[in-house]
């Protein structure tokens, strides 16, 4: 019903930053705590951030505190990952997700997800 598309993937050196979005169809998007995962090739689909309904709450692993900031504009339904200080460990297929209502960094908790859009850090 919520379908979410991600977008602003790519090549990045070491160091580098980039911001990727993610859009949101339907007109209820303010509804849903939103939240960033990753998956790197044989490894499980990790927590990177959430952010509450309002904008007002956000949540970070341990891994990305400091360098990553979600944030979201819920006039343009969009969620944002701004990500600064990328490092090797970083590279992953980032997926953007949406639930109405649970623990924000639990997988299963989540309801809607994205296609996915590839971030791959270079030395």
């Amino acid at each position: 019903q919520v379908q979410l598309v991600e977008s602003g993937g790519g090549l990045v050196q070491a160091g580098g930053s980039l911001r990727l979005s993610c859009a949101a169809s339907g007109r209820s998007f303010s509804l849903y705590l939103m939240g960033w995962f990753r998956q790197a090739p044989g490894k499980e689909r990790e927590f990177v951030a959430a952010v509450l309904r309002s904008g007002g709450g956000t949540y970070y692993a341990d891994s990305v505190k400091g360098r990553f900031t979600i944030s979201r504009d819920n006039g343009k339904n969009t969620v944002y990952l701004q990500m600064n200080s990328l490092k090797l460990e970083d590279t992953a297929v980032y997926y953007c997700a949406a639930q109405s209502g649970g623990r924000a960094s639990v997988r299963a908790e989540y309801d809607y997800w994205g296609r996915g859009t590839q971030v791959t850090v270079s030395s």
